[in-house]
């Protein structure tokens, strides 16, 4: 999509003459559960040969070498010999263990040691959190089923983590992105996959090198050494194509299409405005989310560690932590007011007139499905209740059950720092960002989607009010990038005479075509269905 997308001219039809073919709206992915059932709280018993285990995976974590220790894993009564082991996280790390705390993240690979061994659910890596600055306890699975419904996202659940017999918590169990999930959601597996937040901070420079600014995403010239501080490279190559798109990003941003899928750029930065999720992409350290390339040569953004999300982490910039009201009266403009070139995902695509008014059609449809109607609120009820015996039992959780019991509702101190409470920080949230001056103007409404055959040709109407421009996006194939040809009101002869609402589109005839709707207002955008492009109708 940009400000002038790809053209087709639209051709007259005759809607009553067209045989109308049934309609069907589709996500596009497939939603496994299995392991990652939220209801579900599994037993992990980890068994190391090593007396001094912890010692050695401290060591490991301190030279950063990817190296594991191997234990044997019994998972709800199953054993997985010889599994590989790590510690893993940063602040996760490192804040917990310089308070001598036992309670530490772990990462497990089932096939680190035996290439063919899985978890359940053919899962390769379980990535165990250890709920770090996060009183409630929800913030990480709550987050991730949010995120599900607009893009893909991890699913996460609890369990129970022994290790050589001793019980250290109940930890946050996340999916992890790598082969599996990639297959889930792309169908595929070997593209380029970039970790924008390398395993260790620290990694020098290169003399010579622009200034960057963690993994943001600006250009920083064509040695893959200026970058390899920012960004960790998951897959056996890929500097190129990450070099590639900063270059595009940042100088070329008409072009930004041929090698990002912005519309899932779009609902990452919409979720991270909303859900006030700065330990991200959009706040301070610029980190926390993956790059995957598609085979249609765009990169899928991948949002990625949101147990700092709604409220965690306070600072949005390169200022202060922000107090409760700064965070829930924070401009959905953030960066891009500025114009700042520290954040070109940001400035760049909401440069573009129609990208930006998608944007505030998105933060409108989280905000909408999930918050104005309370909705959050009952989950996180539901959530807690079910885990609230085995926090009471946590005797090595990182805060008391007091502080579980009062920080859904109101504030709770994770050591020495304030987490503002889930239900205050949002209701005050949500009341802002539904008056706000943007959001507050009512967007254009679209119904009665329909497609038709037509010989070679396939047109797409729908009923929509409130519109200056309308758009059809459709590919052909799932793993294609979507196409937007404008729509138009075939009866609106002239500037003076109104048409009737129907709006219309023709395109090459395709049995295997999926599509979404994007109605263009004064200021924001609708589109249909509203989860579009995660979601999409689907000609059968």
């Amino acid at each position: 999509m940009t400000d002038t997308p790809r053209f087709i001219p639209k051709t007259s039809w005759n809607w009553a003459s067209i045989a109308m073919m049934s309609l069907l709206m589709l996500p596009s992915f497939a939603q496994s559960q299995d392991f990652y059932d939220w209801n579900v709280i599994h037993e992990i018993r980890i068994t190391f040969k090593q007396s001094n285990w912890d010692k050695l995976l401290d060591s490991l974590k301190q030279l950063n070498t990817g190296e594991r220790i191997a234990a044997d894993v019994e998972i709800d009564g199953t054993l997985f010999p010889e599994v590989g082991i790590r510690y893993k996280g940063n602040s996760s790390y490192y804040n917990v263990r310089k308070y001598e705390e036992t309670k530490l993240p772990f990462n497990l690979k089932a096939n680190h040691f035996h290439p063919e061994q899985y978890f359940p659910g053919k899962n390769e890596t379980i990535k165990l959190s250890n709920v770090f600055r996060d009183p409630s306890f929800l913030r990480e699975v709550l987050s991730y089923e949010i995120a599900r419904k607009y893009m893909p996202a991890p699913r996460a659940n609890f369990s129970k983590v022994y290790v050589n017999g001793k019980y250290l918590g109940l930890y946050n169990s996340t999916e992890s992105v790598e082969d599996d999930f990639l297959k889930e959601y792309f169908d595929e597996r070997k593209g380029v996959l970039v970790k924008c937040d390398p395993e260790e901070w620290g990694h020098e420079t290169k003399e010579g090198c622009p200034q960057g600014d963690k993994a943001s995403l600006m250009y920083l010239g064509e040695d893959p050494d200026c970058y390899r501080g920012f960004y960790e490279m998951k897959s056996d190559s890929g500097w190129d194509q990450l070099i590639l798109l900063t270059n595009i990003l940042n100088n070329h941003p008409e072009r930004i299409e041929e090698i990002l899928d912005v519309d899932m750029a779009l609902w990452m930065l919409a979720f991270n405005m909303v859900l006030l999720n700065f330990d991200s992409y959009t706040g301070r350290l610029s980190h926390n989310y993956y790059l995957y390339q598609r085979k249609s040569g765009q990169f899928a953004s991948l949002i990625w560690d949101l147990n700092l999300s709604l409220g965690g982490f306070r600072f949005a910039d390169s200022g202060k932590a922000l107090s409760m009201e700064e965070m829930q009266t924070l401009s959905p403009f953030l960066y891009y007011k500025e114009k700042d070139p520290t954040r070109p995902l940001i400035t760049q695509l909401l440069s573009n007139t129609l990208y930006r008014k998608i944007y505030i059609g998105h933060i409108r449809t989280i905000l909408e499905e999930n918050f104005s109607n309370g909705l959050y609120l009952e989950r996180c009820k539901e959530i807690q209740a079910f885990i609230e015996e085995e926090v009471k039992d946590d005797e090595n959780k990182l805060y008391s059950f007091e502080a579980f019991q009062q920080n859904l509702g109101s504030s709770a101190y994770a050591g020495k720092t304030e987490i503002y409470g889930i239900q205050e920080l949002m209701e005050g949230r949500t009341e802002y960002l539904r008056n706000h001056p943007v959001l507050k103007l009512p967007p254009p409404e679209i119904s009665k989607v329909e497609h038709f055959e037509f010989g070679p040709t396939m047109a797409v109407q729908a009923q929509i009010q409130g519109a200056q421009k309308a758009w059809l996006a459709y590919r052909f194939d799932k793993d294609a990038a979507f196409t937007m040809v404008e729509m138009f009101d075939d009866s609106k002869n002239n500037d003076q005479m109104a048409g009737d609402g129907i709006w219309g589109a023709t395109i090459e005839w395709n049995k295997k075509t999926q599509y979404y709707i994007v109605a263009e207002g004064e200021r924001s955008a609708s589109l249909s269905p509203a989860r579009a492009s995660f979601e999409y109708y689907k000609v059968k």
